[in-house]
């Protein structure tokens, strides 16, 4: 278990050498895989968002309207009417972190398996966390809002403010890290078909579920802002 650690976390993550300077600048797998995750949406959101109609729809759009409705319903029951125009965004994160997450069946180490990934997620979440609540209270209001309900507990809120983009960014890292051990192990021992009724597990349902864990929590910051 320690060697697969040591041999997971120490790996050299680098893909690409690019010749800079006098040096080299490197670039990560779990960026190039990134690209390669946001090629492969932004073709297919061209692809079903042409063509589109107000009458006649195909079943295409049919389905894709449903999709997306779906997904607005279930991140707006998380937001409530307050913070709903914080509601496209955490569709694509959640999105965004779902297919990373699931990279792994088409032989991808998972971007989210890279601590820079999941830390860049969660402080680009607090910073909209945040100014939400900025945006809904002000600046003075903002502050005001760190002694409430007394004044004594304004350094716990503003070390809550510090350990929340921890918390995130450790709980997506620390799980899809598990499951990637697990994986390994599982290969180790039974190299067929054991793995792979494990990997439909790890990549698909629970990729799913820290996707929605994430943006779930996400969710419930802004909504505690910006009441």
């Amino acid at each position: 278990m320690k060697e697969l650690l040591n041999e997971l976390l120490m790996e050299d993550k680098t893909l690409i050498h690019v010749p800079f300077g006098n040096g080299f600048f490197d670039i990560y797998t779990s960026v190039v895989v990134t690209w390669i995750i946001m090629a492969v949406v932004i073709v297919l959101v061209l692809v079903l968002t042409s063509n589109l109609k107000v009458h006649n729809i195909s079943r295409r759009q049919a389905a894709l309207e449903s999709a997306v409705i779906w997904l607005r319903g279930a991140v707006g029951s998380m937001l409530g009417e307050e913070a709903a125009a914080y509601t496209d965004y955490i569709v694509t994160v959640l999105v965004f972190i779902a297919l990373s997450n699931m990279v792994g069946l088409f032989g991808f180490t998972p971007p989210t398996m890279d601590l820079n990934v999941t830390l860049a997620l969660s402080i680009m979440s607090i910073v909209l966390v945040e100014a939400a609540g900025i945006i809904t209270k002000g600046t003075k209001g903002w502050l005001k809002s760190f002694a409430q309900p007394m004044a004594a507990i304004a350094f716990m809120n503003v070390l809550e403010l510090l350990i929340r983009p921890l918390s995130l960014c450790m709980r997506l890292f620390g799980n899809i890290l598990g499951a990637t051990v697990i994986m390994e192990l599982a290969k180790s021992v039974v190299p067929v078909l054991f793995p792979a009724a494990l990997s439909l597990y790890f990549d698909l349902f629970d990729g799913a579920i820290q996707a929605y864990v994430f943006c779930f929590l996400t969710s419930l910051y802004i909504k505690e802002a910006v009441e």
